[in-house]
């Protein structure tokens, strides 16, 4: 392919108050996806692989420790360059997700990667038929003690593995399946245009007018995104069915007793724990965003709020919008206030082209940091638009993006941390940047409409996703018996959404389809929950930094650096936190709630 998928040079925002914003260089992983060096990895990989097949298949059990922890890192190592092939393309794509030479550049990747890796199917199936007392005493060794956390997350997994010719076919099989639908969606998303006013929007353009401090621009997104998303919604089902049943397919199999059990072990999380959370939240509704929804449409001098105003600005609030120079000094600043050392990395993703900021047409919609692999570094996709969400959403992201390079120095088995814990630096991150903002903000309009504005954002974090998750349930339980009508997934959204945000909201036809559009539901089923768990989990977190400020950024430091290699129990001992206590969970809502006193007090 001739197209370079990298540039250096900055790109102008729709608007010059904006500013320059960074376009992300990828050529730390790949010159270009014709390159000659991403060919000479392929290859190289491949006969690796191939290699290590032949040298450890049906002999990884009469393995010394020594031996076996020397395989380990072989096989991390292989590893490693897939992972670093396979982030390149999935970045490449991102960056244009409805070019389809690039579309074809990637699913040539993942197939290729695919079959690379089926060599390596064997080896954790093979550790896991060790028995464990003879896997103990391998342990004793240093090259695979040094494995030791990711062992144990392996075996995590034994009892719900399959033989080796049932998991080659899984395997092989995914790249025709369940990434395909996922390609799927994110393309039609991408080429999807929405009608509002005259004008043909893509989905992030109609999103950010959904925060418009006009009402009527608001309302003509808020009808134009539904029905372009109603005019595509028997694929959306059918993508959403087909991969609900691929998943209770190999649920099935490997039985998993529940539909999210898969995810919460992956988490390393117990189902109880996150049962608890689900269920305060759910029992939280009322007090939450009841309450606050209420007082809000108050504010708008209504009885209730139309859907579309449920983002909106309070009327007094005067956003103006905030330049890409401001928004980076503002996160950098308060990262900086907590910890010199955390906001030195962060300086890195601005001085490196390590983020990828403008909103253009095909680019994926939303945000992510990228971990791609230690020997390189994250990458960051925004869609900014300079909002002061927009300032949440980098300082959010900058946290993901600083924790991936802190855990990148225990290494490409032992960096992944669980999506649990995974958002606990981005929600940190987001705290420090909007207390530093409030601290520094005298005008009581001003600072109602930015208590107003978090309490939004947590309602969102917390409320929203464990209703997803919810969603997600209720859909996957019900694909186990048949297929789901189109019908029957809008109405399961809406008793989820009436549950949810409760009476203040009037809903109106067309946002029954407003599913659909959530990516959370097709790549990563169940992963929603995390962003409440870590918004509960940082809410305590802050509490115990409000307390005693001593020595807490080391500790801080220490639980980021900590990566994959420690349980949330552990991770959370040294602040004297507990996520299988309930009151953990009481503890990070009542933050909300009296971000809502307040605001009640206000008036």
């Amino acid at each position: 392919m001739a197209r370079k998928a990298t540039r250096k040079s900055s790109a102008k925002a729709p608007g010059k108050s904006l500013g320059s914003l960074p376009v992300w260089d990828l050529s730390d992983l790949y010159p270009a996806p014709d390159s000659k060096a991403l060919k000479l990895d392929l290859d190289a990989v491949e006969k690796k692989a191939k290699a290590f097949h032949k040298k450890y298949y049906t002999k990884v059990g009469g393995l010394g420790g020594a031996a076996l922890g020397s395989a380990v890192a072989t096989y991390e190592a292989i590893d490693e360059i897939l992972s670093r092939v396979m982030s390149y393309a999935q970045l490449v794509h991102a960056g244009n997700v409805a070019d389809p030479e690039i579309g074809r550049f990637y699913q040539t990747m993942q197939e290729r990667v695919t079959d690379i890796s089926a060599n390596l199917v064997f080896f954790t199936l093979e550790i896991n038929k060790i028995g464990d007392r003879a896997l103990a005493q391998k342990l004793k060794a240093r090259p695979l003690a040094t494995y030791q956390s990711w062992v144990r997350d392996v075996r995590l997994f034994r009892p719900h593995q399959l033989d080796e010719e049932m998991e080659r076919l899984l395997h092989d099989k995914r790249v025709a399946g369940r990434t395909a639908w996922n390609r799927l969606f994110d393309e039609t998303m991408a080429r999807l245009r929405f009608t509002v006013d005259g004008k043909s929007l893509t989905s992030e353009e109609v999103l950010h007018q959904l925060s418009d401090s006009n009402g009527a621009v608001r309302k003509k997104a808020a009808k134009g995104l539904g029905k372009g998303l109603g005019d595509n919604i028997p694929l959306f089902a059918l993508i959403t069915n087909t991969l609900a049943k691929d998943k209770e397919i190999e649920d099935r199999w490997r039985h998993y007793a529940r539909p999210q059990s898969s995810r919460n072990l992956g988490n390393q999380v117990e189902d109880k724990v996150v049962d608890a959370l689900s269920s305060s939240v759910q029992a939280a509704y009322p007090n939450l965003a009841h309450r606050y929804y209420r007082l809000k449409a108050k504010w708008f001098g209504k009885r209730v709020l139309d859907y579309w105003d449920r983002n909106a600005p309070l009327p007094e609030s005067g956003e103006t919008l905030i330049a890409w120079p401001e928004a980076r000094k503002i996160v950098l600043d308060a990262y900086g206030r907590f910890s010199p050392e955390l906001a030195a990395i962060g300086q890195k993703f601005f001085d490196n082209d390590w983020i990828d900021a403008p909103s253009r047409p095909g680019k994926a919609s939303g945000a992510f940091a990228h971990p791609t692999v230690p020997s390189a570094h994250p990458y960051l996709l925004l869609n900014y638009m300079g909002r002061s969400r927009d300032v949440m959403t980098l300082a959010h992201e900058l946290g993901h993006g600083v924790h991936q390079v802190l855990a990148g120095a225990q290494g490409h088995f032992k960096c992944d941390t669980p999506l649990t814990l995974a958002e606990t630096a981005s929600v940190f991150g987001e705290m420090l940047t909007f207390r530093s903002l409030l601290d520094r903000e005298t005008d009581p309009k001003r600072r109602k409409s930015m208590l107003a504005g978090k309490v939004e954002d947590m309602l969102n974090t917390v409320v929203r996703q464990i209703a997803f998750y919810e969603f997600e349930l209720r859909v996957h339980t019900e694909r186990r018996d048949s297929e789901l009508s189109a019908d029957r997934i809008c109405e399961i959204w809406m008793d989820v959404q009436r549950e949810s945000l409760g009476p203040a909201i009037r809903f109106h036809d067309e946002y029954k389809y407003y599913w659909t559009y959530i990516p959370h539901f097709i790549h990563s089923p169940f992963y929603v929950y995390a962003y409440a768990f870590g918004d509960c989990l940082v809410n305590s977190l802050y509490a115990r930094y409000q307390e005693s400020e001593k020595g807490f950024a080391k500790r801080y430091l220490a639980m980021l650096r900590a990566g994959g290699t420690l349980h949330h129990k552990d991770l959370l001992a040294p602040f004297d936190l507990d996520a299988s206590d309930p009151k953990f969970w009481a503890t990070g809502l009542g933050v909300v709630s009296g971000l809502i006193d307040e605001l009640e007090a206000i008036g």
